[in-house]
């Protein structure tokens, strides 16, 4: 089961590559549905999902270990595209707000 803050490169650890980047792929695809045309993360996502594209091509339950490289950084490239993390845009917050009253006084 995926934690809610953790990608699914990390959660899918110990599965086959080909489960880990169909995983990573579907969850960037869906991401990529909810994002409005002109989100700064629609790009990144864009780019990696073309990437990915001409990768997944032929045999992908006998995987030449070439493909298997660019898959395996290619998964670590793109684990943290639209990773979003709810704590730290309040601490971010806190923390402007701190700055600007000190500036103040």
């Amino acid at each position: 089961m995926m934690n809610k803050n953790e990608n699914t490169t990390d959660a899918t650890r110990g599965s086959s590559l080909r489960v880990r980047v169909e995983a990573r792929k579907q969850e960037l695809e869906q991401a990529l549905a909810k994002l409005g045309p002109d989100d700064r993360t629609r790009v990144d996502i864009e780019q990696a999902l073309n990437q990915i594209t001409g990768l997944l091509t032929g045999d992908l339950d006998q995987i030449p270990r070439v493909v298997a490289e660019e898959l395996s950084v290619w998964l670590e490239a793109n684990k943290h595209i639209d990773e979003w993390h709810p704590g730290k845009k309040e601490h971010l917050k806190k923390e402007h707000a701190s700055k600007t009253a000190a500036v103040k006084h």
